[in-house]
């Protein structure tokens, strides 16, 4: 590794950047950029200066850091809001989930070790940061489960992070669950998050999203929750959906191992393939009978939301129709289609990865989201909140 000399790094921006009027601030580990707000909503809105730089550079073995805002990551799984975060120049300050498997896999991919259990944890001993990210457990409110919400311990992990809320106060609130929640109890479960978060002094936005509408290759419908702290008066939109050309087909490993292929008597195609894509799940058969785990769909279509059941022959990816033959999709395949990096691995056994992919996040989905809450100027350093700067 070597570290890139500054004058490659303005140069480079002088060549590919097209704004005039701003400075930028070295120190041994960060890089500042001082310049007019306008500018710089353009410039994270449309370039994302740091990461154009990482693209151009870390290639060829460069260091090259940049934080921007500091967050946590609560509940955090293998962490796919942490992807989402450091995409905009985030920096994790401190991870918790109680998964065993789940930390041996964030530690395996972040060189981090989660905290163990967020009952033990006190509030006060959590670092300052600037946004608090959170999938809090959605068991309790899924279809697939029993939807007991908050009867549920799990369901009441919620008012932890009401709790270091109430302690730390950051500026936004970034929360993910399964899109049923806005149905559970008739809405009331959806009702007491929002007031309990209104209550803490946030502007609350929540909107249901298909991760399909946004790159990915997978219906998944999940509801976002962004708040900003009321003091800081923060317009903020979701993302726009727009339209793609994506299919099961394009995540596929070449080489598939043997074991993932299914071959039974009791299959059934009733179905032929499809000739050409289509941007929704196309069912065409299923493997003794049409429950979890037994569906069989065409590789041109997208992909049913991968969910955390292993029953069925095809367990909680369902079965895909690839080539003449009927098999699950692989953790990898999972995994790309869920937008994680290549280089990111699973060292626990491919029964956990499975579970750990199906609880985990359309990684694009939260990238465009973190783009709409850096773009909003909420981390800019002239915009503080007036009652923590009294």
């Amino acid at each position: 590794m070597c570290h890139l000399a500054y004058s490659s790094i303005i140069i480079y921006l002088a060549q590919h950047v097209q704004f005039e009027n701003f400075a930028i601030v070295f120190s041994d580990r960060n890089l500042n950029i001082f310049m007019p707000t306008t500018v710089k909503l353009v410039i994270f809105r449309q370039a994302f200066l740091h990461n154009i730089l990482e693209r151009r550079f870390l290639s060829k073995g460069v260091i090259f850091t940049h934080t921007y805002f500091k967050f946590i990551d609560l509940f955090c799984g293998i962490g796919g809001f942490r992807q989402a975060m450091e995409h905009v120049g985030g920096t994790c300050v401190f991870s918790c989930d109680k998964n065993r498997n789940a930390r041996l896999t964030y530690l395996a991919n972040y060189s981090e070790e989660p905290s163990k259990n967020i009952l033990k944890i006190k509030e006060e001993e959590i670092p300052p940061f600037d946004i608090l990210c959170g999938g809090f457990p959605c068991q309790p409110f899924s279809l697939a489960g029993k939807q007991r919400g908050f009867e549920d311990s799990r369901g009441t992990m919620f008012f932890e992070i009401a709790r270091i809320l109430r302690y730390q106060k950051p500026k936004v609130v970034f929360l993910e669950n399964v899109d049923n929640l806005v149905r559970h109890d008739n809405g009331r479960t959806l009702e007491v998050i929002v007031n309990t978060l209104d209550e803490l002094g946030y502007d609350v936005h929540y909107k249901v999203l298909a991760a399909s509408d946004f790159g990915v290759a997978q219906i998944r419908k999940r509801v976002y929750i962004v708040c900003f702290l009321k003091s800081l008066n923060i317009s903020f939109q979701f993302p726009e959906p727009f339209s793609s050309d994506i299919a099961i087909e394009d995540f596929l490993d070449s080489d598939v191992d043997e074991h993932y292929f299914i071959s039974r008597p009791d299959i059934v195609l009733y179905k032929p393939d499809l000739a050409e894509r289509v941007h929704t799940t196309y069912r065409m058969g299923y493997i003794g009978n049409i429950g979890q785990g037994r569906r069989i769909y065409s590789a041109k279509g997208l992909s049913p939301t991968t969910v955390v059941s292993s029953r069925g022959p095809a367990g909680g990816t369902e079965a895909i129709y690839v080539n003449g033959r009927i098999r699950r999709l692989t953790p990898n395949e999972v995994r790309r289609i869920l937008g994680f990096p290549e280089d990111f691995s699973f060292p626990v056994s491919e029964n956990h990865a499975y579970e750990q992919l199906g609880n985990s996040v359309a990684v694009p989905v939260l990238k465009l989201i973190a783009e709409q809450i850096v773009s909003t100027g909420v981390f800019d350093e002239d915009r503080s909140d007036p009652e923590t700067a009294a």
